[in-house]
C-alpha cells in the first residue's frame, strides 16, 4: 500500500535532470489544444442510485469478501530456508530508513504462523486472501532454478486457504525485488523485465494447479515514485531518470510477464493492483481542471493504459522517449489485456496547476505541471489521510465508463487507528468500522450504477510492517502484539465477519466518528 501522498518531489537532482534531458531529446508527443480541451470538461461521477443506510444493502451474488496482505509486510524470517536478501532487507536495516529502526525481518513472524492467519480469515467468513509472493524467498538471486523451500511454502499457504474454501489471490510482486537484482541495475534496468517475466512462469509453473487469480505488481506507479523519484521507500534513489527508466521497465514487464503466465497457465485470471485516487481540481478553472487530468493520467493511467491500450497517457508536457529508452515495437510488448482491474484506494487529490514561474524553476513541473494535495474537508486516520468516500465511487465509476466497463476488484482500502485493547481485553476500533461501512456505501452505489465489481479486500488482515513507518501505524481487522506475536481480532474484524456472512452491509443509519 502506498504510505504518502502521490507526489512528484523536488529532489536535489532536479537542476541537474536538464542537462540530462538535452534540447532535441523529447518526442513531440506534448497534450495537443483537443485534448487540453477535452481533459477540461470530463465531469465528476455523481451517484444517481442512493441507499438508505437504515436498511440491509446487499452485494452481488458470489461477491468476494477479502483481506490483503504482503510478504514483506508480514512474513518475516528474512533469511531463513534459502530466502534471498530483497531492497527492502537492505533498505531497513540502512539506519535512518524506517521510523523507530524497526524492520520486516520478524514482522507478524507469518512464515511460521501461516496456520493462524487462516483461523483469522475463517473466523471473519472471508472467502478470498490477496496475499503476496517473495521473490528472494523463491528465487535468491532474482534469476535461476527455485528455491524448493520457498515453494513449499506458498504450497502450503495455497492448500491451507483452499481448504478453508477462500480463494487464493496471488500478488507476484509487492515490492521486494531480489537485492542482486537491483546490483545490477535494479527496475531502470530494462533487463529486469526479463528476469521478471521467468520469475512469473516459475511460479505459475508451481502454484498454477491450483491458483485462478494473479496480480503482477503492486501499485506500480507507487513503487515506481517513492523508491525512485521520492528516495522514501527501497532502494531509495532520487532521480527523475531512475524513476522514468523504472517506469517504462515496469510496462515492459508487466506486458512479458503477463504472456509469460498465460502461456503457462491459460485459464488464468491475470490484473495488477494499481494504487487510484480521485482527482479533483482546485477551482473550476480551466488550468486546475487540466492539472487534474494529468495527475489522473500519471497517478491512475501511468501503468493501466500502457496495458489495455499500447501507449503512454497524455500526463507529461513531453514524452521523453530517449530517455526512458522506449525501443521500437515496446509499445506492442507493453500491451497486457488484463483479465480484471485491482483498484487500491484510500483517499483523493486535491490538483491545481503551477504558476508559470514554478514550471521554469524546477524540472519536475516544467516536465509534470501539476500540484497535489490531500484534502481537507473529511476527518482524518490517524495517519493523517482524509476519509472520502466518495473519492472510491467516483474512481470505480469513471474506470467503468473508461474502459469499456472491465471488471473490477478492490484490492485494498483501509485505515490506521491505533486502538489497543482495553481493560478487558477488547479493541473497540469503532472509527475503522466507520470507514469501510461508508467505503462500501459508496462500493454499492458504483456497483448498482453499473460498475462490475466482484470483490473487496480491507487492508489489512492484521497489524503489520508498514514499510517507512515501521511498527507505527496500525491498519488490521486484527490486532497484532508484536513482543508476543498474539493476534486478536479487533471489532472491525467483528463487524466485518458478519458483513460477508450476510454478503451485505447490515441496517445501521449510524457512523461512528
Amino acid at each position: 500500500m502506498r504510505l504518502t501522498r502521490r507526489k512528484f518531489a523536488r529532489s536535489a537532482l532536479a537542476a541537474s535532470v536538464a542537462a540530462a534531458l538535452p534540447a532535441g531529446l523529447f518526442s513531440a508527443c506534448s497534450v495537443s489544444s483537443n485534448a487540453a480541451h477535452t481533459a477540461s470538461v470530463v465531469p465528476i461521477a455523481s451517484p444517481r442510485n442512493q441507499f438508505d443506510n437504515s436498511l440491509e444493502i446487499k452485494f452481488p451474488k458470489n461477491f468476494f469478501w477479502g483481506t490483503a496482505t504482503a510478504a514483506y509486510q508480514i512474513e518475516g524470517a528474512w533469511k531463513e530456508d534459502g530466502k534471498g536478501e530483497s531492497i527492502w532487507d537492505r533498505f531497513a536495516h540502512t539506519p535512518g530508513k524506517i521510523n523507530n529502526g524497526d524492520t520486516g525481518d520478524v514482522a507478524c513472524d507469518s512464515y511460521h504462523r501461516w496456520r493462524e492467519d487462516i483461523a483469522l480469515m475463517r473466523a471473519m467468513n472471508l472467502n478470498s486472501y490477496r496475499f503476496s509472493i517473495s521473490w528472494p524467498r523463491v528465487q535468491p538471486s532474482g534469476s535461476g532454478s527455485a528455491n524448493s523451500k520457498g515453494i513449499d511454502y506458498y504450497s502450503r499457504l495455497v492448500d491451507a486457504s483452499l481448504e478453508a474454501r477462500i480463494r487464493p489471490m496471488i500478488t507476484l510482486y509487492h515490492w521486494d525485488l531480489p537485492q542482486a537484482l537491483e546490483d545490477a541495475g535494479g527496475w531502470p534496468n530494462r533487463d529486469t523485465a526479463s528476469r521478471f517475466a521467468e520469475y512469473v512462469e516459475l511460479v505459475a509453473h508451481a502454484l498454477g494447479d491450483r491458483v485462478s487469480d494473479w496480480m503482477l505488481f503492486n501499485e506500480p506507479s507507487a513503487f515506481v515514485d517513492l523508491g525512485h523519484l521520492e528516495g522514501t521507500h527501497a532502494p531509495g534513489h532520487k532521480s527523475l531518470v531512475a524513476f522514468l527508466r523504472a517506469s517504462h521497465t515496469v510496462n515492459l514487464a508487466q506486458g512479458t510477464s503477463f504472456r509469460a503466465l498465460k502461456a503457462t497457465r491459460p485459464s488464468a485470471r491475470v490484473g495488477t493492483a494499481f494504487s487510484m485516487l480521485a482527482c479533483e481540481p482546485a477551482t473550476n478553472s480551466e488550468d486546475d481542471r487540466l492539472a487534474a487530468e494529468r495527475a489522473h493520467a500519471m497517478t491512475n493511467l501511468w501503468f493501466l493504459e500502457p496495458a489495455l491500450n499500447g501507449h503512454y497517457p497524455e500526463a507529461l508536457a513531453f514524452l521523453p522517449e530517449t530517455v526512458m529508452r522506449i525501443e521500437s515495437g515496446d509499445l506492442d510488448k507493453i500491451r497486457a489485456p488484463l483479465d480484471f482491474i485491482g483498484i487500491n484506494l484510500y483517499y483523493r487529490a486535491i490538483v491545481s496547476a503551477p504558476r508559470t514561474l514554478e514550471r521554469l524553476s524546477h524540472t519536475q513541473e516544467w516536465l509534470f505541471p501539476v500540484k497535489m494535495a490531500g484534502g481537507e474537508q473529511g476527518p482524518k486516520t490517524d495517519f493523517g489521510w482524509e476519509i472520502w468516500p466518495q473519492a472510491l465511487y467516483d474512481m470505480v465509476t469513471r474506470i467503468t465508463r473508461d474502459f469499456n466497463r472491465p471488471v473490477i476488484e478492490i484490492t485494498e482500502s483501509g485505515c490506521s487507528y491505533n486502538d489497543g485493547p482495553d481493560a478487558s481485553g477488547v479493541i473497540r476500533d469503532t472509527r475503522r468500522i466507520g470507514y469501510h461501512r461508508q467505503y462500501l456505501e459508496a462500493l454499492a452505489r458504483a456497483i448498482a450504477d453499473g460498475a462490475d465489481v466482484r470483490g473487496y479486500h480491507a487492508w489489512s488482515l492484521m497489524d503489520n510492517f508498514e514499510w517507512a513507518e515501521g511498527f507505527n501505524q496500525r491498519f488490521g481487522l486484527a490486532y497484532v502484539d508484536f513482543k508476543t506475536q498474539q493476534r486478536t481480532l479487533k471489532e472491525s474484524g467483528r463487524w466485518y465477519a458478519n458483513v460477508a456472512a450476510r454478503n451485505a452491509l447490515p441496517p445501521n443509519p449510524a457512523t461512528p466518528d
